[in-house]
């Protein structure tokens, strides 16, 4: 993916052009998907969502063909990160809703024999990392911002930085205060 050509439709777009929306999403799909593909390769067996839908579902929340206007290429990825990280907290959100079964055991019924399977931790787990980091946001808003596109995209450190405009070594930094801290937090919302 050429960065600059992506800067040069999001001014594009920004200054109106109602033919760059339609350029943008062959440019940054690709990339997307990659993201959506690392991240929910770490979600829970459970996770019924597939890299492409949550690709097409992001590009939808974010304006589809009729962008708004992006100040660069990290406007872009963090409004991105921002809509996946929504996306799989409803999905979290309503997976454990009573109408869908809550933390009721799932039966297996391929088993030889009588199977019971734990309720998904990886739900519960998701949407204490989400309370936890809006508090978080709440008091340091760049290093929330770096959870989310570690955590939630999947971006290396080094891929985050680039996209905060903060160097590697200040990500480092960061990213090990913010686990620190979030540890702190979902312990505390864990009772």
């Amino acid at each position: 993916m050429n960065d600059g050509e992506i800067t040069v439709i999001l001014q594009r777009i920004e200054q109106g052009d109602a033919q760059a929306a339609e350029r943008l999403l062959p440019l940054v799909y690709d990339e997307l998907r990659k993201l959506a593909a690392a991240k929910l390769a770490r979600e829970t067996q459970d996770q019924t969502l597939q890299p492409t839908a949550l690709v097409h579902e992001v590009w939808l929340r974010l304006g589809g063909d009729q962008q708004p206007g992006w100040a660069n290429r990290a406007h872009f990825f963090a409004a991105a990160a921002e809509s996946m990280r929504r996306i799989l907290i409803e999905n979290a959100r309503r997976k454990r809703a009573i109408r869908h079964g809550g933390d009721l055991a799932k039966v297996s019924a391929n088993s030889t024999g009588f199977d019971l399977a734990s309720p998904a931790e990886g739900n519960e787990d998701i949407l204490l990392v989400n309370d936890a980091l809006d508090a978080f946001a709440a008091q340091d808003p760049r290093r929330a911002e770096l959870v989310k596109l570690k955590y939630f995209v999947g971006l290396t450190l080094e891929e985050a930085a680039d996209v905060l405009q903060i160097s590697p070594r200040t990500a480092k930094r960061d990213w090990a205060y913010a686990r620190a801290w979030l540890f702190n937090e979902v312990s505390r919302l864990r009772g």
